[in-house]
């Protein structure tokens, strides 16, 4: 399969003046493969302004021959892990012939990075939607095999969403988020709850607040903490959806394997539905490793949230060069 692109087309690295021609790409993609757009500007902000993402090197944008943004790949790994995640989007009305070189240069530019990380080889992972076909077929041609599954699930919230009844014994409250302890506990817990997940990927606490950093801005009434006898031993973060978004987002959920079963996750839920509720949401949102063996995703089920589609996540080893 060839990899050059139409006389004229160029692929550069994107700058954050991009972002918006970005975004327009993505939701395009998004809306025919899932039927709306489910990416943010601080999506793409984030990740253009991650740890051990280089934009001049790990993120390419694709250019038709009137200069307009017609794709977008990048490599995000903030944790400087064996394993590095990955996607390519392609405006489907008019980008796919993009597609193909995309993906070369991230599997290329992975190959680098193994060496630079001091690693033997790393896990290369992209996800897609199974409608996706021409993707799954750039992937599978590739090399890369299925590896799991994962669910993009959705509650619609009622115009007052009632506020959890707390038992006694648990406390559930906004995160003191200028508090550098407070925060130290809060990523400890997030760290502790997927360790025993099969994709665990340890990042220091320096690396997840200079990501925190790299956003464009944090909507701190929408993070979380449970807490037992003043210990924090549950946390839930909130990601901030565009100004046309209507949809909460529960980026992160997390109960201290010692604390499970006292219903924590399920306050921390109830607590943030209330929430958005009340800023006019009408819909809160999340993602789920259908794998996650703590059973997250029945809990999510149990609030009432489904399933909206299911993304698959594809694999394969690249060796250093």
């Amino acid at each position: 399969m060839t990899t050059e692109m139409p006389s004229g087309w160029l692929i550069r690295p994107p700058t954050l003046d991009d972002v918006p021609e970005i975004l327009a790409v993505v939701h395009a993609s998004d809306i025919v493969a899932v039927g709306e757009p489910d990416f943010t500007t601080d999506d793409v902000v984030e990740i253009l302004g991650a740890p051990n993402h280089d934009s001049q090197r790990d993120s390419w944008v694709a250019l038709d021959d009137t200069g307009r943004i017609v794709g977008w790949a990048y490599i995000d790994n903030p944790s400087r892990s064996q394993r590095d995640l990955f996607d390519a989007y392609v405006h489907p009305a008019y980008g796919r012939p993009a597609h193909p070189r995309l993906l070369d240069l991230v599997l290329a530019r992975i190959a680098q990075r193994a060496t630079e990380f001091g690693y033997p080889y790393l896990t290369a992972r992209g996800g897609a939607i199974a409608s996706e076909e021409s993707y799954v077929g750039l992937l599978r041609a590739a090399g890369f095999d299925f590896r799991k599954r994962y669910a993009r699930m959705r509650r619609d919230l009622a115009a007052e969403e009632p506020a959890p009844q707390v038992p006694d014994g648990l406390t559930i409250r906004l995160v003191r988020h200028d508090d550098d302890a407070e925060m130290r506990a809060f990523h400890r817990v997030l760290d502790e709850s997927f360790r025993d997940t099969p994709d665990y990927q340890p990042t220091s606490y320096e690396t997840y607040r200079e990501r925190l950093a790299a956003l464009p801005g944090i909507d701190w009434d929408e993070w979380f903490v449970g807490e037992v006898d003043g210990a924090v031993v549950a946390v839930l973060q909130s990601a901030r959806p565009d100004a046309e978004q209507d949809e909460g987002w529960v980026k992160n959920l997390g109960v201290s394997k010692e604390f499970r079963g006292r219903g924590l996750g399920r306050l921390l839920l109830q607590t943030a539905f209330h929430t958005y509720a009340r800023k006019g949401r009408r819909a809160a949102g999340l993602g789920v490793d259908m794998t996650n063996p703590t059973g997250a995703y029945r809990l999510y089920e149990s609030v009432g949230m489904s399933p909206m589609y299911e993304s698959d996540v594809y694999e394969r080893r690249i060796d250093a060069v």
